[in-house]
């Protein structure tokens, strides 16, 4: 069954798009043990499918910043909106969760501007959930820097509905 995105959601996704944006150019033993884990994982970093509008800036800025963290991006525009939408529903993100791009990586999903060391966290600890995401486009995220950045959380969210935070992020 469908689900369907409310009005600010949709309004977000609208926001995001603008005529004049051009397309992307193509201590103890536990603590080294998870330190090592990490390392692991960021040797290995996987390829990351990200779905988004070709006139969306900051979902252009995610992208940079995302490779920059090392990840290989496969950046895929869609035609528009009502395309991007249903990879949401699709991909099991929740209504109230949902922005203005899409990642698919090892299984997960990553909605919106989650930092780039979130999702390397995510890979190396493996929890069990569907996917993170950073709502409402905050100023401050990846891709949202701007004057007066605020504090914001990344959530997480599970197949069964339970929804939780996966982290607290202070930008600098």
């Amino acid at each position: 069954m469908r689900r369907l995105f409310s009005l600010p959601t949709l309004a977000l996704l609208a926001a995001c798009g603008s005529a004049d944006a051009a397309p992307d150019a193509a201590l103890g033993a536990p603590a080294a043990e998870t330190a090592l884990t990490q390392a692991s994982a960021e040797q290995q970093l996987l390829s990351i499918i990200v779905y988004k509008t070709s006139t969306c800036g900051c979902c252009r800025g995610w992208v940079d910043h995302m490779r920059q963290a090392g990840f290989a991006v496969d950046a895929r525009d869609l035609p528009g909106n009502v395309e991007l939408m249903g990879i949401k529903v699709d991909a099991g993100v929740p209504g109230e969760m949902a922005t203005c791009h899409t990642a698919l990586i090892d299984g997960y999903v990553v909605e919106g501007h989650v930092p780039a060391d979130q999702v390397k966290r995510l890979l190396a600890e493996r929890p069990a959930v569907a996917g993170i995401a950073v709502p409402g486009m905050p100023v401050g995220a990846p891709g949202m820097e701007g004057p007066n950045a605020q504090p914001y959380q990344v959530l997480s969210w599970n197949r069964d509905g339970s929804r939780g935070v996966f982290a607290d992020i202070t930008p600098r």
